[in-house]
């Protein structure tokens, strides 16, 4: 049996990981993969890789560390954590059943794409599904955010402030309705395309149109030199949706100290319900997480 199960190999998975191993718990990390949101980068074409400062530079630090250390982590995806009468067992795909004193639940979140035409291709090519992090380096650009609800709103605002113009597809009544998207409406540098619907994106090496649809039917080019998607994100708290509290999008419920309403069960990072899905946010928290994790094990170690 493991001193600590860590689910998931993002930013806060990694950054849970190297403190468990740094205070000699002897734990595992399962996650199908290392890295998380931050094998994803935007890539536009008058941005150098210096101009940005990104959490990644900490995050590979990490996860070098722990691709070193191949006992201390196993590369497979879980599918269900189990409470135990002595602690909790995490199921893989695979049929593996893992045992551990205590868990933390660091699965991250999946996003909603929107599934048309030449998304794929731009992909992290002037599309991409985080303008919070990106708003920067869009000064006096040409931008779009589609998507609807805070989220989206919130991207909105955060460009509104730098960019050029902000094009809003897809956003409805009840967005607009509330106090932020009503100051964004009366904004002169955004457009609304209320309840329009993204049929495709086009452009060469980078995404440089979105093809946009009425309600009517008309079709509209945008262009755009900066286009995020703002749908919404889904939690990847399968696992653990009958075990733990889940707030009503499905995210795990944690305290100030990391801790859900299950003794011994911890979570950090973006399947969480805390505050803006960001890399140094998460591995903040999973730092936290670990620190909290030890200090429940202590007692019984």
């Amino acid at each position: 049996m493991y001193d600590l199960i860590i689910i998931g190999g993002g930013p806060a998975g990694l950054t849970a990981m190297i403190y468990a191993i740094r205070k000699r718990l002897n734990a595992l990390l399962v996650s199908k993969d290392l890295g998380g949101k931050t094998q994803y980068r935007l890539s536009l074409p008058w941005v150098e890789d210096y101009q940005v400062i990104r959490g990644i530079e900490v995050v590979n630090k990490f996860r070098t560390e722990l691709e070193y250390l191949k006992f201390a982590r196993h590369m497979e995806a879980v599918e269900l954590l189990e409470k135990k009468t002595d602690g909790f067992m995490v199921h893989t795909r695979g049929g593996g059943e893992l045992t551990a004193k205590a868990v933390i639940v660091a699965s991250g979140v999946r996003l909603k794409r929107l599934e048309v035409p030449g998304e794929r291709k731009f992909i992290m090519r002037g599309l991409c599904y985080s303008a919070l992090s990106y708003a920067p380096l869009l000064i006096d650009r040409k931008t779009v955010i589609v998507g609807d609800g805070d989220l989206a709103l919130r991207s909105a605002a955060e460009l509104a402030t730098v960019a050029k113009h902000v094009h809003m597809v897809g956003i409805s009544d009840d967005s607009l309705n509330t106090s932020l998207g009503k100051k964004l409406s009366q904004l002169e540098n955004v457009t609304v395309f209320k309840a329009y619907q993204v049929i495709e994106v086009k452009g060469n090496d980078y995404c440089e149109k979105v093809i946009v649809k009425s309600p009517e039917g008309n079709i509209e080019e945008i262009e755009s030199e900066g286009t995020f998607v703002e749908m919404g994100l889904i939690p990847n708290s399968q696992m653990v949706a009958g075990l733990v509290k889940l707030d009503e999008f499905g995210r795990v419920k944690v305290d100030y100290m990391a801790r859900t309403n299950i003794p011994g069960i911890f979570a950090a990072g973006d399947v969480t319900d805390g505050f803006a899905e960001q890399v140094l946010i998460a591995v903040g928290e999973g730092a936290k997480a670990a620190l909290s994790a030890y200090e429940y094990l202590l007692p019984i170690l």
